[in-house]
């Protein structure tokens, strides 16, 4: 299936979601600091660098540029035309237009992959499948990070975007039947109560 290809509703809607809004997302976001997400995601891979990375929902290409500035190989994916656009002009990066629904990938060719703020879109019933397909294109003991908003595993449409908002016990469960074992996780905003922590950001090794 093509990223064009609007079968799922889910991802049609979030997609349309996300495109009619890309310059207010990319004002709203470029000054967020995920520098504690990168540097997850760098310290436990094993590789020498420059390390190929994919950014899973790249968005317009802030941590493209910045794994570019490290002076490592990233690759963006996205599914909306207007963040792809974004991301190329912004990193200077290849930049892949694929749905998470419709992966394809290279087998075995990813140091590490970056899912920041993305993989909470993919429906629970098709999570066990793009998880795998992720495991398959890292490379052995590559290394998968991810940050979602937490919940309480609520499921549906929230703002024109479809989300699964998983617990750590749910999130584990998926990650290990996947194939994965986890090296640490934690909560963000660092330096506040956990109350005031909405997003859930974990690293796993693809064992």
């Amino acid at each position: 299936m093509h990223p064009s290809d609007k079968s799922d509703p889910t991802s049609a809607g979030t997609l349309a979601h996300y495109e009619a809004r890309a310059a207010d997302f990319w004002q709203g976001t470029r000054g967020h600091d995920v520098t504690q997400n990168i540097d997850a995601l760098l310290r436990h891979v094993e590789g020498a660098p420059p390390l190929r990375i994919l950014d899973l929902g790249c968005g317009p290409g802030r941590d493209l540029a910045a794994f570019k500035s490290l002076g490592h190989h990233p690759v963006g994916l996205d599914g909306s035309p207007a963040f792809v656009a974004m991301a190329r002009e912004h990193s200077g990066c290849e930049v892949w237009q694929q749905d998470f629904l419709a992966l394809e990938l290279p087998a075995a060719h990813f140091d590490g992959i970056f899912a920041n703020a993305s993989l909470f879109h993919v429906p629970r019933k098709e999570l066990p499948r793009v998880l795998r397909e992720l495991h398959a294109a890292l490379k052995p003991r590559g290394v998968l990070f991810t940050s979602n908003p937490r919940g309480e595993n609520q499921e549906g449409w929230n703002g024109g975007r479809y989300g699964v908002f998983h617990d750590m016990a749910s999130w584990r469960a998926f990650l290990q039947a996947a194939g994965f074992t986890e090296l640490e996780h934690y909560y963000r905003p660092p330096g506040l109560p956990l109350a005031q922590q909405p997003w859930l950001a974990s690293v796993w090794r693809a064992a």
